[in-house]
């Protein structure tokens, strides 16, 4: 019996031992937390911070987005037009030159030599034509008093209207050759700019030479051309006829600074098959040289201008399986899911055709956590407020999502 209850009490206390290890390794039980997503204790959701514009009444330019590349207005390889060796070269490389500025000289002495030689052979012919004139005369006074035949003063007439037919070439021949003396100095067909050297003084050079000396590029004025959807041409067209000036803006490659504003020139007589696009031409005056040939630019071509329509910004279209909506907040600050059909895009505002009135508010941001009929509390500044009086002008932001935020509730 004695060992029986020794047994006992030695198993009791080996379980007392683990019990207290146990709670001294583990410690009190966590309380277990509440399911994610249970509403708080008043059974209610929290509203969702969100920031609001004010639809607003103005007017929004309708705009074609195109790329462009620019092009010189005109472009011209200069060449010699005769053979010799360039002995000078005058203009500096990247120069703005004018119609007739000299460019470069070729050796003029062999084109001078030719000049004198021609004036030479004139005079002697101008020489020879004056005596045969004298001596007409004076067979047509004999024979005027039947003392020569007429056959001789026949012959005298045709001699010297051979002797004018020489004089005739000789003179056409000393014009040539001024000609020719003349274009040994090489002057600029065009206005414009000169890019780089291509010949240096001393080589011989050549009419035939396809490298030329230089090319001279028009920039001022200086086109762009640039190709739209073929949707858009009837639009375009009716504006040309109807003798309308497009305005055409060029922006640089990012589409955020404004190079120059020209004019549409003309279109093109076909459509490319294989893009379903057409060309046309723009022109800009370009007197700060903003624009240069082969230049990439963003091209927007303004068709018109639509006033009285209902503004929002971009940031405020959602898209979902029902299309294209807008979250709309009431009185109560509910919000409601709003189909709309969308007009016009001009930056960061957009016209609404249907669907939206002015004066309702739409969320711009915070509605990625929205659902129909979610209550919300607009975000400071404003009405509280998020609360924009209208289509914020030059702000680019688009609609940006966030993760939604857990509350203090784990919800």
């Amino acid at each position: 019996m004695k060992n029986k209850k020794t047994l006992w009490i030695t198993i009791g206390v080996l379980v007392a031992a683990g019990a207290l290890a146990t709670f001294l390794l583990y410690g009190k039980p966590e309380k277990q937390a509440p399911p994610v997503g249970r509403a708080g204790k008043d059974g209610a959701s929290r509203p969702v911070p969100v920031t609001i514009a004010i639809a607003q009444t103005g007017d929004i330019d309708m705009v074609i987005n195109a790329l462009g590349t620019v092009t010189a207005r005109n472009t011209v390889t200069v060449k010699p037009r005769v053979d010799g060796q360039l002995v000078r070269v005058v203009f500096r490389e990247g120069q703005v030159v004018k119609t007739g500025d000299l460019l470069a000289e070729i050796d003029p002495r062999t084109f001078q030599s030719q000049l004198d030689q021609a004036n030479g052979q004139l005079m002697r012919d101008q020489a020879l034509l004056a005596n045969a004139r004298l001596d007409q005369a004076r067979y047509r006074g004999l024979l005027a008093k039947d003392s020569i035949a007429k056959q001789q003063v026949d012959s005298q007439n045709a001699l010297v209207r051979q002797y004018e037919g020489g004089v005739q070439t000789d003179r056409a021949l000393v014009d040539n050759a001024k000609l020719q003396l003349a274009f040994t100095r090489v002057t600029a067909p065009i206005a414009g700019r000169l890019g780089l050297r291509l010949v240096d003084t001393g080589n011989m050079v050549h009419a035939t030479d396809t490298g030329g000396l230089a090319v001279i590029t028009q920039t001022q004025p200086i086109t762009v051309i640039f190709s739209i959807p073929s949707d858009n041409l009837a639009t375009v067209i009716s504006k040309l006829q109807a003798n309308q000036q497009l305005a055409v803006e060029a922006w640089d490659r990012d589409d955020k600074n404004k190079l120059a504003t020209g004019v549409l020139l003309t279109i093109d007589n076909q459509i490319d098959a294989t893009t379903g696009t057409v060309k046309l031409k723009a022109e800009f005056t370009n007197s700060d040289n903003a624009l240069f040939p082969n230049q990439f630019v963003n091209i927007h071509l303004r068709i018109e201008t639509r006033h009285g329509v209902t503004l929002v910004p971009t940031s405020a279209s959602q898209r979902g399986t029902q299309g294209t909506f807008f979250y709309v907040v009431d009185e109560n600050k509910t919000v409601s899911l709003r189909p709309v059909m969308l007009g016009q895009i001009s930056g960061n505002i957009m016209a609404v055709e249907k669907g939206l009135a002015p004066g309702e508010k739409v969320v711009i941001d915070g509605a990625d956590k929205l659902r129909q009929g979610a209550k919300v509390e607009i975000s400071s500044p404003g009405e509280r407020g998020g609360e924009s009086k209208g289509p914020p002008k030059g702000d680019r932001r688009q609609n940006r999502r966030k993760p939604p935020a857990e509350s203090k509730d784990g919800a």
